[in-house]
């Protein structure tokens, strides 16, 4: 029997990356995975490969988001990956892109959490993981927009697992660190990046999706229960380590 033997998990943005690691580790684990995501024929191939099911999701519209949470049902654990980034100077970005990123990246996650906690109140019973990033806990140029939607994020995990504690839920929130997936794969071509990267955090290697679901699993069991109102790195020691060239005499 695994860990999560018989829990329903919804993985919010499950068609690629992160969320797809996840929904596969999940379903390892012995959950009920549902896969959420705006592709319905690719969502179809994932829960067939898995044995979950598949729901279709689009963050920017308020009906989708409705439906897939009537459609899911009574949820267990419900983790929210999706996101999107725009990379570009603060002072060019427009309203319409900022409108998008907070309604993908935070809006459309609240609400989901909205409706699906609801369910989860009245049972008594649930867990809340969602997926922040490096930039909920440090400042990162160019992706200002982004880092505001999972600064926010992270504040929700706290301000949530304070409020739904009573009710026997946990809210935590994992923060990536530079992890390759196809969102990201243009910006680690360049060499550059990958020397600055090894030069510096403790463990000097990009990380995978798999990473991230080894700890998903975690928090959605019930070997977590006494984990809340945390965001816990996934980093490679980069939020908490710095390495210098220095090396001391011997």
């Amino acid at each position: 029997m695994g860990v999560l033997d018989k829990q329903v998990v919804m993985v919010a943005g499950a068609s690629r990356g992160i969320g797809l690691a996840i929904a596969e580790a999940t379903a390892a684990a012995g959950a009920v995975t549902l896969v959420a995501a705006r592709s319905k024929p690719e969502l179809d191939a994932i829960a067939g490969r898995i044995g979950g099911r598949a729901i279709q999701l689009d963050f920017t519209d308020e009906d989708s988001i409705s439906r897939a949470a009537e459609e899911a049902g009574e949820v267990d654990v419900l983790i929210n990956v999706a996101g999107m980034n725009i990379r570009k100077p603060f002072e060019d970005y427009t309203r319409e892109e900022i409108e998008r990123l907070m309604q993908t990246n935070f809006t459309g996650l609240a609400r989901l959490t909205q409706l699906v906690g609801r369910r989860m109140i009245r049972r008594r019973k649930g867990k809340v993981i969602h997926i922040g990033s490096l930039s909920s806990l440090l400042g990162v140029p160019y992706i200002s927009i982004y880092a505001a939607t999972k600064g926010a994020l992270g504040q929700l995990t706290r301000a949530l697992a304070a409020e739904w504690g009573r009710h026997n839920i946990t809210v935590n929130c994992i923060a990536p660190g530079f992890i390759l997936t196809d969102l990201t794969r243009e910006v680690w071509k360049d060499e550059k990046m990958l020397e600055w990267l090894a030069g510096s955090q403790a463990i000097g290697r990009l990380g995978t999706p798999e990473d991230i679901s080894a700890l998903a699993v975690f928090l959605a069991s019930p070997q977590s229960d006494y984990i809340t109102g945390q965001i816990i790195a996934v980093d490679g020691g980069h939020s908490t380590t710095t390495i210098w060239p220095f090396e001391p005499h011997r």
